[in-house]
C-alpha cells in the first residue's frame, strides 16, 4: 500500500457515526408519608412541580404558604447565615414605623387646625413634601460613598433621622403657631432617611444572596414590609383612638414606639454579613489572622461591628487610620522614600505616635489595602531609628503571607476586589 492510499484511508469517517443524542424530558414521583409530588424536567431545563396528594394538616400547609411567601425559594439553604434574625426584626421596625406614623400624621391635621383653604393646601403641600424633603434628599445623595463604606451605620442612622423628623411632627400640636417650621424640618429629616433606607438596601441584601438569588430576597423582603406596614397602620389607628387620642398619650406612647422602631433596625444590622472591606472590618480581619493564624468570615464578623465609632484604630491590627489627605499624612521627603523602597505598591505608610497613616492609590483594591495592613501591623512599633529596615523585613513577611490569606477570604466569601473607604482621600501621580 503506497503512501496516498494510507492518507485516503485517514480521511475516511467511520461507517456507523454516532447519531446525534435529542434531549429528553424527565419526570419522576416523590412520595412520603403525608404527600405526593410530581416532578417533571422539560426539555429547556425547566423543572415544575405538581402536588398529587397532600394528607398533611392544614397547620403545616399554612407555614409552607407563609414560607413561600415571605422567604426566598431553597430557604434556608438559599441565604446566608442571620437572614431569619434579620427579617424578624425587620418586621417589627415596619410595624412600629407604620404606627408611629399614624399618630405623627394625627398631629399634624391637629396643628394645622384642619383648615383646607386652596392658600394653605398649596403652601403646606409643597412645603412639606415636594419642597423640604426633597431638599433633604438632596443633600443625603451627596454621602453615597460613605453609604458604601459602611451601609449597617447609615441604615440606622436612617431610622434614627425618621424619627426625629416624625418626633417633630408629632410635637408640631404644641406650637401651632411654628406648624409650618416643625412640619417642614420634619419632612427635611424624614428625606434624609429615605434616601439613606434606600440607598443602604442594596448592600444589605446582597450580604444574604448566596445562590444569586438577590432579586428573589428583595420581592420576600417587600413583602413582608408591606404586610407588616398594613398591620402597623392597623395598630396605629387603633392608639390614636384610645391611649393615643391625647397630647399626653402620644408623648408616652411615641418614644416607646420610636425606640421599638432603632433597636429594631439595629439588631438587622447586626444580623447581616456584609462581606464588602472597609477599613473596620479590613481590621478585624487583619487582627484575627495575627493572633490565630485564621481568616474570620462576614458571619464572624457580623456581631463585632461598632456601628456607632467604625473608625476607631484596633492596636492589635497596627493602629492603621485609613483616608487622610497625603499632605497630612506625611511628607514629600518621607513620601518619595517610601515610593523609592516600594515602588509597584498602590499604598503609602506613615508611622506615628498613637496611629499609621496609611493612604491608597486612586485605582487601588482590597488585596492593596490588605498589603498595607498586614505591612503596617507586622512593622508596628516602628524605632525610629530602624524605620527603613523594619519596614522591609514587615514587607517581605507580608509577601510570604498574602497568597495564603488571599486565597482564604475569597473561600470565605470576602470580595477583595475593592475597598470601601468612604469618602477616604487617595493619591495619583500625573
Amino acid at each position: 500500500m503506497n503512501l496516498m492510499e494510507k492518507i485516503g484511508l485517514l480521511k475516511k469517517e467511520p461507517e456507523n457515526p454516532s447519531p446525534e443524542v435529542a434531549p429528553v424530558s424527565v419526570s419522576w414521583t416523590e412520595t412520603s408519608d403525608t404527600i405526593s409530588r410530581h416532578f417533571h424536567f422539560q426539555t429547556d431545563g425547566e423543572l415544575s412541580v405538581k402536588v398529587l396528594n397532600d394528607s398533611r394538616p392544614i397547620v403545616h400547609k399554612m407555614a409552607e404558604s407563609v414560607v413561600n411567601t415571605f422567604f426566598p425559594s431553597g430557604y434556608p439553604y438559599s441565604v446566608n447565615e442571620g437572614y431569619l434574625r434579620y427579617t424578624q426584626f425587620r418586621a417589627l421596625q415596619h410595624f412600629s414605623s407604620a404606627a408611629l406614623s399614624v399618630l405623627s400624621t394625627q398631629s399634624l391635621l391637629f396643628a394645622a387646625g384642619l383648615r383646607h383653604t386652596p392658600a394653605q393646601a398649596t403652601a403646606v403641600s409643597w412645603i412639606l413634601k415636594d419642597g423640604m424633603q426633597h431638599v433633604g434628599k438632596l443633600i443625603c445623595s451627596n454621602l453615597g460613598a460613605r453609604m458604601d463604606s459602611d451601609p449597617k451605620r447609615w441604615r440606622v442612622f436612617a431610622d434614627v433621622l425618621y424619627d426625629l423628623g416624625t418626633g417633630l411632627e408629632v410635637l408640631s400640636p404644641l406650637c401651632p403657631q411654628l406648624f409650618l417650621e416643625m412640619a417642614g424640618l420634619g419632612n427635611f429629616a424624614k428625606g434624609m432617611a429615605t434616601v439613606a433606607a434606600r440607598a443602604t438596601r442594596l448592600p444589605i441584601y446582597s450580604s444574604f444572596a448566596k445562590e444569586g438569588n438577590l432579586s428573589d430576597l428583595y420581592a420576600k423582603g417587600e413583602a413582608i414590609s408591606t404586610v407588616f406596614n398594613v398591620v402597623g397602620l392597623g395598630a396605629g389607628i387603633l392608639l390614636v383612638s384610645t391611649v393615643c387620642s391625647s397630647m399626653q398619650g402620644k408623648m408616652v406612647i411615641g418614644p416607646c414606639l420610636s425606640l421599638i422602631h432603632v433597636y429594631s433596625t439595629y439588631e438587622e444590622m447586626r444580623a447581616a454579613p456584609v462581606n464588602t472591606l472597609n477599613p473596620q472590618r479590613t481590621a478585624m480581619i487583619i487582627e484575627d489572622f495575627l493572633k490565630t493564624g485564621k481568616v474570620s468570615s462576614p458571619a464572624d464578623l457580623r456581631y463585632r461591628e461598632d456601628l456607632l465609632f467604625p473608625r476607631r484604630v484596633i492596636k492589635e491590627a497596627g493602629n492603621v487610620k485609613v483616608g487622610r489627605d497625603l499632605h497630612k499624612a506625611m511628607k514629600p521627603s518621607r513620601l518619595d522614600q517610601f515610593k523609592e523602597i516600594f515602588p509597584e505598591e498602590k499604598f503609602v505608610l506613615s508611622f506615628g505616635n498613637r496611629w499609621t497613616d496609611m493612604v491608597l492609590e486612586q485605582n487601588a483594591s482590597g488585596e492593596d489595602a490588605l498589603r498595607g495592613w498586614l505591612v503596617a501591623a507586622y512593622a508596628s512599633p516602628v524605632a525610629a531609628n530602624r524605620e527603613v529596615e523594619m519596614v522591609e523585613e514587615a514587607y517581605e513577611k507580608m509577601n510570604t503571607m498574602m497568597p495564603g490569606l488571599l486565597s482564604e477570604l475569597r473561600a470565605k466569601g470576602w470580595h477583595t476586589d475593592r475597598f470601601l473607604d468612604g469618602t477616604g482621600s487617595r493619591y495619583g501621580f500625573f
